[in-house]
């Protein structure tokens, strides 16, 4: 059990570190927690989680709360499934782009609104060791089925706008994607990869963010045809997307797209990750929308997006989020706003692309430090006339160029972000930064 309640999840090895037992004790908890009723619970394909509801589901029901099993589904589905079902919380079980042997939990309270290692993970972790669980309840609980998809299709499927025939190649990792793009069923056509599930997931990772995972997405729009491709995580709640040249377009960068294509209908708040160009920034404000920064996290970013009233925000890991998924994740909805642009338009994407595209970035770049404190207060002093940002980690400004430097919450990483105006001046100062960093 040790290491599996995570800052956003729980997740270990099935039959390991994470076993039928400790789920049973985690139903338990979950519904000792939030005093929980009605909890909605879906899961991805790998083997293991079809036992890990079983275990789960009795601890729940234990506790006197009746389970919505909706049975296979994204993440997504499952945050749609609380808000719409009215449940007292939620519990996708997956490990998303997590290799075959891994699986976990993805928890929420009512309304899909997440809980984080702040918020309610660690205290759900404290009844697990101890097992200082509510009674159990004299009248059990019930298990009940309820298929999410149709609803969860309507309501996406309501938001198209395709003005002309759409060919998309998308790369399903044989996971949930599979599940997610039945929204997309007769809007466009659809050519796949890898589209039959398979929870040890023969073909390649379910990472979008690792690039090789792209190679055969961007080998089959390379041969023609294509308007885009789109490649799912292994839950669903994360696109990458490639253009019609195969291309790879940075995140930060399909986040501006989706604003731009959003704020044409609505004006309002939109979320950018700090680590994002500038220029998704100033393409929210083109739009007439109000950019604001996020933190990086999700359970940050939703809680950000719910007090500011905010109709979309974007992630570099390729999270997008929208007021109309109860500011949850809807990577359809994502890849749908991307279909709507291009289909009325007689522009290719990538030429919806290199206008975005005005800066010229790092990339992010891990270095391993001793004493991560130090690093941030030599950055404060070399770099004390920048405009300083301490949302997370540190992000300093000046006029044609800006870093940001974030501890990783696992090793003794740091991870250097950095932008400039022109590609010299952001060599120049990512290697001077860099410097600084690994003195």
């Amino acid at each position: 059990m040790a290491g599996i309640f995570k800052a956003y999840d729980i997740r270990g090895i099935y039959g390991d570190t994470l076993t039928d037992d400790i789920a049973f004790r985690i139903g338990r908890a979950f519904a000792t927690f939030l005093k929980s009723r009605k909890v909605v619970v879906g899961m991805d394909m790998r083997p293991h989680s079809k036992p890990l509801f079983d275990a789960l589901a009795r601890g729940l029901t234990l506790q006197g709360a009746d389970v919505i099993n909706i049975g296979l589904c994204s993440t997504p589905m499952s945050y749609f499934a609380n808000g719409k079902l009215g449940a007292d919380g939620s519990i996708m079980i997956t490990a998303s782009h997590n290799p075959g042997e891994w699986n976990g939990f993805k928890i929420c309270r009512e309304g899909a609104t997440p809980i984080s290692g702040a918020t309610g993970i660690a205290d759900i972790e404290q009844l697990v060791k101890t097992g200082h669980f509510a009674p159990a309840a004299a009248k059990p609980g019930t298990v009940s089925t309820f298929d999410i998809i149709p609803q969860y299709a309507a309501h996406i499927r309501q938001f198209a706008d395709i003005r002309r025939p759409l060919r998309v190649a998308v790369d399903f990792a044989n996971a949930m994607g599979i599940y997610e793009a039945k929204v997309l069923d007769g809007l466009i056509r659809i050519d796949p990869l890898f589209d039959t599930l398979d929870g040890t997931f023969p073909n390649h990772e379910a990472n979008p963010l690792k690039l090789d995972t792209l190679e055969p997405l961007q080998e089959k729009v390379r041969k023609g045809g294509h308007d885009f491709g789109v490649a799912f995580d292994g839950d669903a709640d994360r696109a990458g997307f490639v253009d019609e040249r195969g291309e790879i377009i940075p995140m930060d960068i399909i986040t501006a797209l989706i604003a731009e294509t959003i704020l044409q209908k609505e004006k309002g708040p939109v979320f950018y990750d700090l680590r994002s160009s500038w220029a998704v920034r100033e393409v929210i404000e083109e739009g007439g929308g109000k950019p604001m920064m996020s933190r990086v996290g999700h359970a940050f970013i939703k809680k950000q997006m719910r007090e500011a009233g905010a109709i979309f925000a974007g992630e570099l890991s390729g999270h997008y989020y929208f007021r109309q998924n109860y500011f949850a994740e809807s990577s359809s909805l994502a890849a749908l706003m991307i279909a709507n642009l291009v289909s009325q338009s007689d522009k290719p994407l990538s030429e919806h692309v290199r206008p975005i595209q005005r800066y010229f970035g790092s990339g992010e770049i891990n270095s391993e430090v001793k004493n991560v404190q130090a690093v941030f207060d030599h950055l404060k002093s070399k770099y004390k006339d920048g405009r300083m940002i301490e949302l997370d980690g540190l992000s300093i400004e000046f006029d044609d160029w800006w870093f940001n430097v974030r501890p990783s919450n696992t090793e003794p990483l740091v991870r250097l972000n950095l932008e400039a105006k022109n590609a010299p001046l952001m060599q120049k100062k990512r290697d001077e930064v860099l410097a600084v960093i690994r003195a």
